[in-house]
Parts: structure tokens; C-alpha cells; sequence
């Protein structure tokens, strides 16, 4: 059963969030039983092959993120409002956002960052009905402006602008906030001062729940080693072997057998004689 808000809110376990792309994605968080899904511009790496999450549409996430509803239809679902569609003002943020939410059957909405402009659309947008999950620390969208892709807040600098930026949208409205790549010292600092749920990737076992992009956890991409995740299985490496034997035996006319083939009776075949 899909978990409101305050109870997400109010969770005595830690919550768990995992990305998801598609409808089979959305179908095996489902049957795990996670308490969020995120459909994350994350895609754009791990499904569509970018080099970064910047060229990934708002037509990119309501397509992927209505095959992930119609796979997980019970679950709390998260989506991410791609780079561009609400940094240009309130307006076009809230003509996103409505449309994720419309077209998507989305729960609530996420966007990174914490400047006063985007805290003036969080606020919009929840004073309009439209649930955000804020995002600080390293923000993906922005990696370029921030240094790359790299941990945020180990200085004094970005971690008071890490702090002040996670309360300040807790104060605009949103009902969480993901901390992504941040000292743990400094993310449980934040999850103390924060009564809404904090969310971690990469900011250690001190936050109310925790995100992992499942591309990761199950290791689809051999080699591809995160400091942040962790490798809960080897599909990659199941699915190369998988099709390295299919192929092996297609070759050696091994596949298919009979029992992959179907019969015909002899005077039919007869006839076409």
C-alpha cells in the first residue's frame, strides 16, 4: 500500500528509495517493497547513455516515469524536474511540474539546489499542492559549476551553504531534503536540525533513509565501482555471460531444440509439397 507523506514523515525504519526508469524497474522495487521510488534525470547516464544529465528533456521523464507507474503503481513515485525546466521562473516550473504530475501519476516532484530563486518555486509549488523533495550537496545538474563531480561541503564555505540550503527548504515547503556526497558528520548534522526527512547518497548512515540508482546496486556496468553504492548483485556481468552462451550455441545450431520448436502434422506439411 502506497505510503502518504506524513507517514514517510513520521517512518520509524529508515526509508528506502531506489531510481527506476522503466516498467520492470518499477515492477521489482514494487515486489521489493521499497517506501519510495525515485524516476531520476539519472536516466540520462545509466539508460540513455549521456555524459551527464544535462540533455535530458521533460518529454525524457514523462516517458519513463509513466512506464515506471504502470510497474509500480502502489509505491510513493519521486520525479526529478530535468536542468532547464525550472530555473527560467515560477511559471515554467509550475508548468512542469503540473505536467509530471498529470501526465505521470507522479506523487511529488524533486529539483536540485537552494538559491532563493528555486526556493521561491519550492514554495510556489507546495502552496499549490505540488509535494517537493529538495536536493543539496552535490547537484548533478550543476556538477560543472560546483568543480565537478566531487564531495561538497568538507570546507567551511560549502558546508554552511550545504546546511543553510537544506533548512531553508525544509522552511520553503519541501517534505524532504537528499543529501548527496556530503561528509557524514555534516549530513547528520543536518538531519538533526531538519524535522522533515533527510535522504542520502554518499552522505553516510546518520540520514532518515537512503538512495542508490539501482543500475548501481545491481551492477548492470562491469567495472563501474561508486565509492557512494554498493554492488548488491553482478547483472552486468550475468547478462554478458548470458548472451555470450546464447550466442555460443546459436553458432553451434544447439538453439533451438526441439522443445523450443513447434510441430507440424506430416499431411499438412505433405501438401505444401
Amino acid at each position: 500500500m502506497k505510503r502518504s507523506i506524513p507517514e514517510l514523515q513520521h517512518s520509524d525504519a529508515p526509508l528506502v528509495m531506489v531510481t527506476a526508469y522503466d516498467y520492470p524497474g518499477g515492477r521489482h522495487a514494487e515486489a521489493a517493497g521499497v517506501d519510495l521510488i525515485l524516476v531520476g534525470d539519472s536516466l540520462g547516464n545509466v539508460v540513455l547513455g549521456y555524459d551527464s544529465t544535462a540533455p535530458v528533456t521533460l518529454g525524457d521523464m514523462i516517458h519513463h516515469a509513466r512506464a515506471v507507474r504502470r510497474g509500480a503503481p502502489g509505491t510513493f513515485m519521486v520525479v526529478d524536474l530535468p536542468f532547464g525546466t525550472y530555473h527560467t521562473g515560477v511559471q515554467d516550473a509550475m508548468r512542469s511540474a503540473v505536467r509530471v504530475i498529470q501526465e505521470t501519476g507522479a506523487d511529488a516532484i524533486k529539483m536540485e539546489g537552494a538559491t532563493p530563486e528555486i526556493l521561491q518555486v519550492v514554495q510556489t509549488l507546495t502552496r499549490n499542492g505540488i509535494p517537493v523533495m529538495g536536493h543539496v550537496g552535490l547537484m548533478p545538474q550543476t556538477a560543472t559549476a560546483q568543480g565537478g563531480l566531487r564531495v561538497q561541503g568538507k570546507d567551511d564555505g560549502t558546508a554552511r551553504a550545504t546546511l543553510d540550503g537544506a533548512v531553508a527548504l525544509e522552511a520553503a515547503g519541501a517534505f524532504s531534503v537528499v543529501l548527496e556526497a556530503i561528509p557524514a558528520r555534516l549530513a547528520n548534522l543536518i538531519s538533526e536540525r531538519l524535522s522533515v526527512p533527510t535522504i542520502g547518497i554518499g552522505a553516510g548512515v546518520g540520514c532518515d533513509g537512503q538512495v542508490l540508482v539501482t543500475h548501481d546496486l545491481l551492477g548492470v556496468y562491469e567495472g563501474e565501482d561508486k565509492k557512494i553504492a554498493r554492488r548488491y548483485a553482478e547483472v552486468g556481468r550475468l547478462s554478458r555471460e548470458a548472451i555470450e552462451t546464447y550466442a555460443a550455441e546459436v553458432r553451434a545450431r544447439a538453439f533451438p531444440t526441439k522443445e523450443n520448436s513447434f510441430v507440424m502434422k506430416d499431411d499438412v506439411l505433405g501438401k505444401l509439397y
